[in-house]
């Protein structure tokens, strides 16, 4: 489906799943739509499975706005004193109209369900998420739901009786605007589809160990906070000359600044020195960077401001930006900061809804389904990659994902109709 015509869509008011393989603007589209929900002053919930996600879209996370926390039902003491109405939030949904949800592939049934019922409490309860409009956004294929009873079956959040009762219309975004070159885009396609083949390996490593050329530096992905932690420091302390620091600022109620702290991919001190490596944690076209384009530290300006080489050969001058929690038209908590992170190293969890010029991919301590794809998908072409290594999990898929995805293809169509 075109994105215009999922936009249509979205504005006429049906609960929607938003959906596509990476890169094909899913985010895009989400932060369209809520621009224009804004311009409107329909009063929207902006909200995400995880707190990296909720920042891409100036949001909350989907547990702290519905007030569940880390409940697990409705009879939970804190629910119950929630739903009382002594509690701000309470007010803030009754009085929203339409709710977003993204990255929806880390949030398990249970609490898709729980959400729903704290909606229907606050609001009507004989209809789905209390007759908000939804909006559900993600790909099955990326990380799954941390699986919390045990065992090793997902609980998906499709497969809950609310994913059902809310008859989401499918929107199965198709035009790729991240990957152009045809060859990867076909590997993608085989990992997605749970096709890889001889051929499918021969072309995956052919990067292996091979250097990637027009990039001196590029990022390296590992799948443990510990690998990415150990090599950023150690480079840093590599490169002699003065290091600057920069520390973030902050105003707002105390739980939602920690919040954004946490949250935001910006750090709350960042150490940089000249020749340093980082990565843009913010969108500003205009400026010439998105949320994940690469550089290079090459100077300092006259108010110790970093100047950003990118692959493009412009230089950046950095300044700080803001991230903000809204509450409608109301600014919770706010941060300050560098829109900057060191990037000779980050996590794949922490790579996912990023674009990246080149990467060194390391799949040798892969653990999860989908790894391996989030991480590959997060590069535009196959000659940006320089693969360390890789084991027998790194590429497989979730095959009841990749039976569920040709239903939502199925019904996209039809909605397209």
């Amino acid at each position: 489906m075109e994105q215009e015509k999922a936009f249509k869509i979205l504005k006429s008011g049906e609960n929607v799943f938003l959906t596509g393989s990476p890169g094909t603007g899913k985010t895009f589209l989400l932060n369209k739509f809520i621009d224009y929900l804004k311009d409107k002053k329909i009063k929207v919930g902006i909200t995400a499975s995880t707190g990296i996600a909720s920042t891409h879209i100036s949001g909350v996370t989907i547990h702290s706005w519905a007030g569940i926390g880390i409940a697990n039902n409705i009879n939970d003491p804190y629910i119950k004193k929630f739903l009382k109405g002594k509690n701000p939030k309470w007010k803030e949904i009754r009085n929203t109209e339409v709710l977003i949800i993204d990255e929806i592939s880390m949030l398990d049934s249970r609490r898709l369900s729980l959400v729903d019922e704290v909606c229907r409490a606050i609001k009507d309860p004989f209809l789905p998420f209390g007759g908000l409009q939804t909006i559900v956004c993600g790909d099955f294929f990326q990380l799954p739901p941390i699986n919390d009873r045990g065992g090793d079956k997902a609980e998906f959040a499709y497969s809950s009786s609310t994913w059902n009762q809310s008859k989401l219309k499918v929107c199965y975004l198709e035009k790729q605007y991240r990957q152009k070159d045809l060859e990867f885009s076909d590997i993608l396609h085989d990992i997605r589809s749970d096709k890889i083949n001889p051929s499918t390996i021969e072309k995956i490593s052919t990067r292996l160990n091979k250097d990637i050329k027009g990039f001196e530096k590029i990022t390296k992905l590992y799948s443990h906070n510990q690998d990415v932690d150990r090599i950023n420091d150690e480079e840093l302390a590599k490169i002699e000359g003065e290091e600057k620091e920069y520390d973030m600022s902050y105003s707002g109620a105390p739980k939602a600044v920690d919040f954004l702290k946490k949250s935001c991919l910006a750090p709350e001190t960042l150490k940089l020195k000249k020749g340093a490596i980082v990565m843009f944690v913010k969108n500003k076209i205009k400026d010439g960077y998105v949320n994940g384009t690469l550089g290079t530290v090459i100077d300092f300006d006259e108010n110790e401001y970093p100047l950003v080489r990118i692959a493009s050969g412009k230089v950046v001058s950095v300044v700080r930006e803001r991230w903000n929690i809204e509450n409608g038209e109301e600014i919770v908590a706010s941060i300050w900061q560098l829109p900057l992170r060191l990037a000779w190293a980050i996590t794949i969890h922490k790579s996912q809804g990023m674009s990246l010029d080149a990467a060194e991919i390391d799949l040798s301590k892969s653990f999860n389904y989908g790894m391996g794809y989030v991480a590959l998908s997060r590069v535009r072409r196959l000659s940006s990659i320089k693969l360390m290594g890789i084991n027998e999990n790194a590429l497989k898929v979730n095959k009841e994902i990749v039976e569920k995805n040709k239903e939502f293809i199925i019904l996209s169509k039809e909605n397209e109709k």
